[in-house]
């Protein structure tokens, strides 16, 4: 078990950066470790390479340590990194202590995949992985299962530290919230659009999508509500919206597609999103250069301003 993580490390930002391939459909390594060193030098000290936006489910194991790895190398010594662990638990296993030799400071629990889920189960499959990694561990939940009822028995685990929580029932969120006796950090998993009632409920920090394209602005709203500066951090919310509402588009299938060909307005080229993520129509790319105009205006403002003197 590595060095105790406290909950104020997790009350920030949690990046899930897009993952870059290139022309032969490989991790585009260089590209990677640019981008994510740029998200690190902007301020994010959190990162989930590999998880849901990093199109986990499309990714080999392989790949998911091999972002871990690149991760590690592009930030500094402060970053926390969480590898996504998910699928047969073999597999998870053996991910979950490759990625810890990689560099990874935990691992996140993905959403599980599999049919006939139970309490019991989800439980069992924890421990097995946890048992075999042993190290700082983050549940994701976004369906039934895990329930309320497990992650707070959970909590009493010394090796778990929190939850991102993405059901988006703010008074059952508040209730478990309160519920706990533990100290996990409940951490807000629907990123920018529901972090304000989030934090409000008792959230430290949020997950976030939309700042691969604009870090400073998501680090800046998150900052702002957690000084309890509601109607700047409201303000700043309005300006990242655009990109969310996009991205939620039919059932949040562009969720990927969307950020995937934005990214490419600031330069960077990550290739497309790998199947069965949707492709954009030429009406849909130019939507998006329309919406995508004053959120990267107000992104390099708040960049220039946050630059150090010369």
């Amino acid at each position: 078990m590595s060095s105790p993580i406290t909950n104020q490390q997790l009350q920030t930002v949690h990046i899930v950066p897009l993952t870059a391939f290139d022309q032969n459909d490989q991790i585009n390594v260089e590209t990677q470790a640019t981008h994510t060193a740029k998200l690190y030098e902007a301020g994010m000290r959190v990162f989930l390479p590999g998880a849901g936006t990093s199109e986990f489910h499309s990714l080999l194991p392989e790949e998911i340590v091999e972002l871990v790895k690149i991760t590690r190398e592009a930030t500094g010594p402060d970053a926390l990194i969480f590898a996504p662990i998910g699928y047969q638990v073999g597999i998870a296993c053996q991910t979950a202590i490759d990625s810890m030799k990689a560099g990874a400071t935990g691992i996140m629990f993905m959403p599980f995949a599999h049919p006939y889920m139970s309490d019991r189960g989800a439980e069992e499959y924890y421990l097995s992985v946890m048992d075999a990694a042993d190290c700082p561990t983050l549940y994701y939940k976004k369906s039934d299962i895990p329930s309320d009822a497990l992650l707070l028995k959970l909590g009493a685990d010394k090796r778990s530290i929190g939850v991102k929580y993405s059901v988006n029932q703010m008074h059952q969120f508040r209730t478990t919230v309160t519920a706990d006796e533990h100290g996990l950090e409940w951490i807000c998993g629907s990123a920018e659009r529901f972090a304000p009632y989030y934090m409000l409920a008792g959230s430290g920090g949020f997950t976030s999508g939309a700042g691969n394209i604009c870090p400073h602005l998501s680090l800046a709203m998150h900052a702002a509500f957690a000084a309890g500066d509601y109607s700047e951090g409201m303000r700043i919310q309005q300006l990242i919206l655009p990109i969310e509402d996009y991205r939620a588009r039919a059932g949040d299938s562009f969720n990927i597609s969307m950020l995937k060909y934005a990214i490419t307005l600031k330069g960077a080229d990550f290739g497309p999103p790998r199947p069965p993520q949707r492709t954009l129509t030429s009406e849909q790319e130019t939507e998006i250069r329309q919406l995508m105009e004053p959120v990267l205006q107000a992104e390099a403002k708040l960049a220039q301003q946050k630059s150090p003197v010369s």
